[in-house]
């Protein structure tokens, strides 16, 4: 199962995106405190729709508590400083995918220390990120892409009418 990690997420509208995006794909999803935001806050149920109750969360204290109860083996840190795209990396089917908060990403202790598994998403010169829901989505898939989209096969209907 790929997993994602939020760390110290501030905005519950994009933690809401992401936790819909985590139970469509049958994604884990972890946040490390402190949240900007309470998980009882409608507006984290309402960006997450009706799924919310469907999506497999944990939430830690801190860093190393999430790294002493997970033992990630294979950790990436998404950032717009990274030396290499989120394409030029294999991503293991057990895989986690680490964001920091919107106002300032993850903490440069933690991406020296980890230097080669950063990744960046290609932007134009003059922007600064892209939106935190945005960004997992984009490196989620992707990791998806890579193991052959596990138990996503389903197709969808058609409401009125039918395909050829």
């Amino acid at each position: 199962m790929l997993h994602i990690v939020l760390l110290e997420p501030e905005i519950p509208m994009n933690t809401g995106n992401i936790g819909r995006t985590c139970a469509a794909t049958g994604v884990r999803l972890h946040l490390i405190r402190p949240l900007g935001f309470e998980l009882t806050d409608k507006m984290i149920k309402r960006s997450g729709l009706d799924y919310w109750n469907r999506l497999d969360y944990r939430v830690y204290d801190d860093v190393p508590g999430f790294l002493e109860e997970t033992h990630p083996k294979e950790l990436w840190m998404a950032t717009t400083k990274a030396r290499r795209s989120y394409t030029e990396v294999t991503y293991s089917p057990d895989a986690y995918l680490m964001f920091g908060k919107e106002s300032a990403g993850i903490p440069e202790e933690l991406l020296v220390q980890n230097e080669a598994h950063c990744v960046r998403i290609p932007m134009g010169h003059g922007i600064r990120s892209l939106n935190l829901s945005n960004s997992a989505a984009i490196i989620l898939y992707e990791a998806l892409r890579q193991n052959a989209f596990p138990n996503l096969e389903e197709q969808g209907a058609l409401h009125r009418l039918h395909w050829d």
